[in-house]
Order: C-alpha cells, then sequence, then structure tokens
C-alpha cells in the first residue's frame, strides 16, 4: 500500500488579501561607468546603505589601516573580471555578469561577522522567495587555485574535505527564527571527487523554509581557517532578490492541496497538484542547496536515482501561498 501525504498551507490568503512578489535586480541602482562600484566614504565605521526592492542592504566603510575600504555588508557593483584573482578585485563576480547577463548585482563581504539585510514596506514580516549566488572572481580563483593565504580547495592530491558556505538566518521581532538555510559555494566532502565544485554560475538560493522575517543576516565559514579566523576570501555575490508582501489584514485558513507518494522513496517521488494556483516545485537538501526547481504540472515525476539518500524539503510555492513537506530518500 502506497503512502500519501496531503499538504495544506497556512500561508494562503482569502479573497480579502492578495499576495504580490518584488524582485530587487540593482540594475537601476546609479554607478558613475562600466566596471566599478558603489562606493560611500561619507560616514566611516557606520552604515551608508542602500534600498533596492523591498529591502535595506548595510554598507560600512571605514579607514582601518589607515586605507579606506569596505568592512561589512553589500556593496552594488557592474565589475566584469572574471579573470583577475587577486585582492586588486574584490568586486567582480566570476559570472562577469548579473544573473540572467543583467548589468548589475551585489557584492558581499562578511570576514567581520553576519551582515544584515532588513525588509521594508509590506515585505516586512512575510516571507522571503530567495535569491541568486555565485562566488566572486578573488574567491573562486583563491579556492581553485590557492594563493598566499588561501589553499587550493581539496589539497593536492584532491582528497581533503573543504567546503565553503554562506548560512543565511531569518529574525522576526527581535527574534531569531529556529531554521536556518545553508549554501555551500563550494564543497569537497564527498567520496566521490567528481562531486566536488566551487560555484561559478549563478545558483537559486530557497530562503522560503525561513518563514515571514522581518530581516535576515548573512555570514560565511569555511573549513580554511587559521589563527585570525577564515583565511579564504570571505565574499560572494548575489542577484535577484525576491520578496513577498501583502495587502489586506484578513488571513483564513484556504488551503490548496497535493499528494506526495512514496514516502519514504527509492528511486521515484510522484507529486500530484491538486491547486493550479502552485507555480514551483523545488527540491532542497539537508545543507539548504537548491537539488531541483521545476515548473509546476498536474503530475511531476522526480526522478531520484541520483539523490544521496536522506532527508529532503519539497517546496510548492504559488500566489496565494507556500507549502513544504519532508520526504525520505533511501
Amino acid at each position: 500500500m502506497r503512502k500519501i501525504l496531503t499538504l495544506a498551507t497556512a500561508l494562503a490568503f482569502g479573497a480579502s488579501a492578495s499576495t504580490a512578489q518584488t524582485v530587487a535586480t540593482f540594475d537601476t541602482l546609479s554607478l558613475a561607468s562600466i566596471d566599478t562600484f558603489y562606493v560611500n566614504y561619507s560616514d566611516p565605521g557606520n552604515n551608508v546603505g542602500f534600498d533596492d526592492g523591498l529591502a535595506h542592504y548595510e554598507c560600512v566603510y571605514d579607514t582601518l589601516f589607515g586605507f579606506k575600504s569596505l568592512t561589512e555588508g553589500f556593496v552594488y557593483s557592474n565589475m566584469t573580471d572574471s579573470v583577475d584573482g587577486t585582492y586588486m578585485n574584490p568586486n567582480s563576480a566570476k559570472t562577469a555578469k548579473g544573473y540572467n547577463n543583467s548589468d548589475q548585482y551585489l557584492v558581499a563581504f562578511a570576514y567581520n561577522g553576519p551582515i544584515f539585510a532588513t525588509l521594508t514596506g509590506k515585505a516586512k514580516g512575510q516571507p522571503v522567495k530567495g535569491f541568486y549566488i555565485t562566488n566572486t572572481t578573488f574567491g573562486y580563483e583563491a579556492m581553485e587555485n590557492g594563493d598566499g593565504f588561501t589553499k587550493k580547495f581539496g589539497g593536492v592530491p584532491n582528497t581533503d574535505s573543504d567546503w565553503y558556505k554562506v548560512t543565511i538566518k531569518g529574525y522576526l521581532n527581535g527574534s531569531m527564527k529556529p531554521d536556518t538555510v545553508d549554501f555551500y559555494l563550494a564543497d569537497f566532502r564527498s567520496a566521490d571527487s567528481t562531486k566536488d565544485y566551487i560555484v561559478k554560475t549563478w545558483e537559486w538560493v530557497n530562503l522560503l523554509p525561513l518563514g515571514n522575517v522581518d530581516s535576515l543576516t548573512f555570514s560565511v565559514s569555511s573549513t580554511d581557517t587559521g589563527q585570525f579566523g577564515m583565511n579564504n576570501p570571505a565574499y560572494f555575490a548575489m542577484d535577484n532578490f525576491e520578496t513577498y508582501e501583502t495587502s489586506g489584514v484578513t488571513r483564513t485558513s484556504v488551503a490548496y492541496a497535493a499528494k506526495v507518494y512514496p514516502n519514504p522513496a527509492t528511486d521515484v517521488l510522484v507529486v500530484e497538484l491538486n491547486d493550479r494556483a502552485i507555480e514551483y516545485v523545488m527540491v532542497i537538501d539537508a545543507a539548504g542547496r537548491l537539488v531541483a526547481r521545476l515548473k509546476a504540472e498536474d503530475k511531476l515525476t522526480l526522478n531520484l536515482s541520483g539523490y544521496t539518500p536522506g532527508t529532503y524539503m519539497l517546496t510548492m510555492q504559488g500566489v496565494e501561498g507556500i507549502a513544504t513537506v519532508r520526504f525520505v530518500k533511501q
């Protein structure tokens, strides 16, 4: 007898409310010229951040060590250098372009601890759909080849279980949410070395598991650490930060449903959608990485033969809410 799980979301909204999404692409933020990035020395040591979409991104410049530099936070950039892997090129994405070949994107620096993005307007207190992420040229080349500070990830020969990840936490009314999302920008932990990777393309990070939030923190960590902390560059690039906003104040128990079976599953997982408002079906692994993102159909059959055994999160997202369930790959 097959096991069928019916999902009902508590995030669906009644007829008196509406749902929309806002995508911050960072393309309309002004830069003086091509191959440059946001610089603001007007208030050293304090937040000189900026807004795009429905979020504020912190940015702190300072004069530590006798020169002006970014000490924490985000800058928006249109840098296109995908070759120079030195500290002289910290604000270029390895892709040389934003997501979907756009001109601008964000670069984040989090060496000194977590950095903040604060939701604004109607997105405040709502779920965040997610964003795209990749390595910077500086970070990628340092991990790929090693330099005077960073080891070559994987070692020589390629047997070291190195990794570099970004951890995202959500806060609501000053309290940290119980769930966190991890995304590995480099991962050499597999016993199968063919699965080792350092990210150099734009990849989706799903933040729906964090639930309703009013702010997010981003922190970085890796296996390459020394006396003064992490050795590899504490940078990453992000683009297309997507938030939800709602109008109206009434939430009802109106739900949409799907059937997911079998659970546990071996080679195949079937998802039968009962609501046409669902737009995407996503599979997230235990480390928070997006494994699959599929356009919704009435019936989806997921091939699990290449999945590592373990627990996964199945997320169904639509204009009226979000439904999630865990399933086990045997």
